[in-house]
């Protein structure tokens, strides 16, 4: 019997989006939705990212797969990356809504979420701390309980985007 829970996932998609293709594969962003739903009951993904001009496309298919995209403007300076460092967003988010959900999944493997963890778990409210790369995450998410992790790479023959694997 599936349990039926008012879970709330919070995404920090540059770490999850750039952590899976660091192991050579690209998350079907679709597929995971649903196995957020299924496996744990999540009702509302919120995915976390910066906001570049251009994406429109992009922006309103996450939307259609049923994640509340929240943005964060982007800056880029000569010769540098685009960022759009979202981490102070999804924390809020999470406090913001805290008394509408049971349990919050996080999904990172940024240790800034560290100090977001240690309260939810304090509080009884962490469903899983999700890390999208089991080889290569912050240490201070190490110290959390392994009851409270999982990994979204351990998933690829479910999430991959590319139907069939050579």
């Amino acid at each position: 019997m599936q349990k039926h829970e008012n879970n709330f996932a919070f995404i920090d998609s540059q770490n999850l989006n750039l952590s899976i293709r660091s192991l050579g594969w690209q998350l079907d962003f679709a597929k995971f939705r649903i196995y957020l739903r299924e496996k744990y009951s999540v009702t509302r993904s919120y995915l976390f990212m910066g906001y570049i001009p251009g994406n429109h496309r992009l922006y309103a298919r996450l939307r259609d797969m049923g994640y509340a995209c929240i943005f964060k403007p982007t800056l880029q300076f000569p010769g540098e990356k685009i960022k759009g460092n979202c981490d102070a967003e999804l924390v809020l988010q999470s406090m913001i809504d805290f008394d509408h959900y049971k349990r919050a999944l996080v999904i990172t493997g940024d240790g800034d979420f560290h100090c977001l963890v240690k309260y939810l778990i304090g509080q009884n409210k962490l469903e899983r701390l999700l890390i999208p790369n089991q080889h290569n995450y912050s240490s201070l998410l190490k110290r959390f309980p392994s009851e409270y992790l999982a990994f979204v790479s351990h998933l690829r023959s479910r999430l991959d985007t590319r139907k069939e694997r050579s």
